[in-house]
Protein backbone atom coordinates (compact mmCIF):
# COMPACT_ATOMS: atom_id res chain seq x y z
CA UNK A 1 0.00 0.00 0.00
CA UNK A 2 2.83 2.37 0.75
CA UNK A 3 4.41 1.89 -2.68
CA UNK A 4 1.06 2.44 -4.40
CA UNK A 5 0.55 5.63 -2.42
CA UNK A 6 4.01 6.82 -3.43
CA UNK A 7 3.30 6.10 -7.09
CA UNK A 8 -0.11 7.79 -7.02
CA UNK A 9 0.61 10.88 -4.94
CA UNK A 10 4.41 11.14 -4.88
CA UNK A 11 6.83 10.73 -1.98
CA UNK A 12 6.72 14.39 -0.94
CA UNK A 13 2.92 14.58 -0.72
CA UNK A 14 1.05 14.47 2.57
CA UNK A 15 -0.34 11.03 1.71
CA UNK A 16 3.15 9.74 0.89
CA UNK A 17 4.62 11.00 4.12
CA UNK A 18 1.69 9.64 6.14
CA UNK A 19 2.10 6.23 4.47
CA UNK A 20 5.79 6.21 5.45
CA UNK A 21 5.02 7.08 9.05
CA UNK A 22 2.31 4.42 9.26
CA UNK A 23 4.57 1.78 7.73
CA UNK A 24 7.36 2.58 10.15
CA UNK A 25 5.18 2.58 13.23
CA UNK A 26 3.25 -0.65 12.74
CA UNK A 27 5.31 -2.94 10.55
CA UNK A 28 6.62 -5.46 13.04
CA UNK A 29 3.57 -6.98 14.79
CA UNK A 30 3.16 -10.22 12.89
CA UNK A 31 6.87 -10.35 12.03
CA UNK A 32 7.71 -10.55 15.73
CA UNK A 33 5.09 -13.21 16.35
CA UNK A 34 6.10 -15.33 13.38
CA UNK A 35 9.88 -15.07 13.52
CA UNK A 36 10.82 -14.49 17.13
CA UNK A 37 8.20 -16.69 18.72
CA UNK A 38 8.87 -19.37 16.12
CA UNK A 39 12.59 -19.27 16.85
CA UNK A 40 12.11 -19.96 20.55
CA UNK A 41 9.10 -22.26 20.05
CA UNK A 42 6.53 -20.20 21.96
CA UNK A 43 3.17 -21.91 21.50
CA UNK A 44 0.96 -19.92 23.87
CA UNK A 45 1.04 -16.24 22.92
CA UNK A 46 -1.66 -15.43 25.50
CA UNK A 47 -2.12 -11.64 25.59
CA UNK A 48 0.71 -10.78 23.23
CA UNK A 49 -1.31 -10.54 19.99
CA UNK A 50 -4.00 -8.34 21.52
CA UNK A 51 -1.43 -6.09 23.14
CA UNK A 52 0.54 -5.77 19.91
CA UNK A 53 -2.59 -4.90 17.94
CA UNK A 54 -3.51 -2.30 20.55
CA UNK A 55 -0.01 -0.85 20.21
CA UNK A 56 -0.51 -0.77 16.43
CA UNK A 57 -3.75 1.17 16.89
CA UNK A 58 -1.96 3.67 19.11
CA UNK A 59 0.82 3.89 16.51
CA UNK A 60 -1.67 4.57 13.72
CA UNK A 61 -3.45 7.30 15.67
CA UNK A 62 -0.15 8.87 16.70
CA UNK A 63 1.13 8.70 13.12
CA UNK A 64 -1.88 10.54 11.79
CA UNK A 65 -1.63 13.21 14.48
CA UNK A 66 2.09 13.71 13.91
CA UNK A 67 1.70 13.82 10.13
CA UNK A 68 -0.90 16.56 10.44
CA UNK A 69 1.24 18.36 13.00
CA UNK A 70 4.43 18.36 10.91
CA UNK A 71 3.20 18.18 7.31
CA UNK A 72 -0.46 19.24 7.30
Amino acid sequence: MMVDTMRSFGPDSFAGRLACILQGSSDTTFYVVAVYYGAVSVKNTRYTIGTMLLADLVGIITSIVLAYLFFG
